[in-house]
């Protein structure tokens, strides 16, 4: 097991307790969480011991909060801004694993120097290249993250997409906002039932397939575009296996679930949002990467489709953006998988996997270097 040379309880770089100061000589393995204190909360329950009176019981479950039982495997430093290089620099020296989110620097560089005990880089999120490089990995750290537990919110939004579409309720609420009369409000194109509707699900990743779990369960039938995926796999998910050409010219809805690597850049371009029908909608949860955002503004302002968005290739999305006075086009700004069960989910995993690396056991979400080019 992994060891250091830092004791004691819960640890708070540039709080209370330095992080360098922790204690020393009781051999228990250091836990860095470089998260900062409103996302701790919600990825790892309210109760971390020693703070504003808590005692490590999560006040939403009456059970131990996700910091406390990190604390029954090793010494918690919590590093309460991740930004701060010098206090995650200090943090890191004598650790042995890292707890990483959004805001935290690359660990790379000096930060992977005052690393040098580190084994284990867990990220609570799912894209790792902007928190490890292939140095860390050259150098033997594992990786693992929490995606999996972002599945099924991403696939409800992509669903609530879905719907919103097939009624083109995003229309009518454009049309009553924005003014217009009552009678020109309730002009649409044809609304649908999603009860026996063609939808197409571009890349069977494990959010697409929580979504086709969703969307089959309310009649759907659905066709599914993924070279990795075979004819046996698709027939075990309920899907009919097609080329991205077929999908996109018989689909009613099209959503995008496919990872964001070198060959699916602008996989959706200005020729196949022209295989779409009249009336179709594309969803897309998952990377603006997947679609060439020129050619989509060019299809959508011609009001012959109609999208829904949570992913951007500028974000925050301008004030100014097109997309936005579009009313065939339904906004949401990146939070498709926010909600309180998906955070929760997500430090399961976290604290899960950290217990079984300290424990000698297999991860069960570790990824490898092909993944700093690989979402999704």
């Amino acid at each position: 097991m992994p060891g250091s040379g830092r004791a004691g309880g819960v640890g708070s770089a540039g709080g209370a307790d330095s992080a360098g100061d922790a204690g020393a000589g009781c051999g228990r393995p250091v836990i860095v969480v470089a998260v900062a204190p409103g996302l701790r909360e919600e990825f790892f329950g309210a109760g971390e011991p020693g703070v504003d009176g808590m005692n490590g019981v999560d006040a939403v479950n009456g059970e131990p909060g996700g910091v406390e039982r990190l604390r029954a495997v090793g010494e918690v430093v919590l590093v309460d801004d991740p930004t701060d290089v010098d206090a995650l620099r200090t943090a890191l020296v004598g650790a042995d694993v890292v707890v990483s989110s959004w805001g935290m620097p690359r660990l790379t560089g000096e930060l992977l120097a005052a690393a040098d005990r580190v084994g284990l880089l867990a990220h609570t999120g799912a894209a790792i290249s902007p928190y490890v490089g292939p140095d860390a990995f050259a150098r033997g750290v594992r990786v693992t993250q929490a995606g999996q537990g972002m599945a099924r919110s991403v696939a409800e939004v992509a669903l609530a997409f879905t719907l919103a579409l097939l009624h083109r309720t995003h229309r009518f609420d454009h049309a009553l906002r924005g003014g217009l009369e009552w009678e020109h409000a309730s002009v649409a194109p044809p609304r649908h039932e999603v009860l026996g509707s063609r939808i197409g699900v571009v890349g069977a990743s494990r959010t697409g397939r929580a979504y086709i779990d969703v969307v089959r369960a309310l009649g759907a039938r659905v066709r599914v575009a993924d070279p990795t995926l075979t004819v046996e796999g698709a027939r075990d998910l309920g899907v009919e296996l097609v080329d991205l050409d077929t999908l996109l010219a018989t689909s009613r809805i099209v959503a995008l679930h496919a990872p964001s690597l070198p060959e699916t850049r602008h996989l959706i371009g200005a020729r196949e949002l022209a295989l779409l029908p009249d009336g179709a909608g594309l969803v897309n949860t998952a990377r603006s990467w997947l679609v060439d955002e020129r050619a989509l503004l060019a299809e959508l302002s011609t009001a012959r489709i109609d999208a829904a968005l949570d992913v951007y290739d500028d974000e925050p999305l301008p004030v100014d953006h097109p997309l936005r006075a579009m009313p065939n086009v339904l906004l949401t700004p990146h939070r498709a998988a926010g909600t309180v069960e998906c955070r929760r989910r997500q430090g399961d995993i976290v604290v899960d996997e950290v217990t079984r690396y300290l424990t000698g056991r297999p991860l069960a979400h570790e990824v490898g270097p092909d993944a700093l080019v690989r979402v999704g």
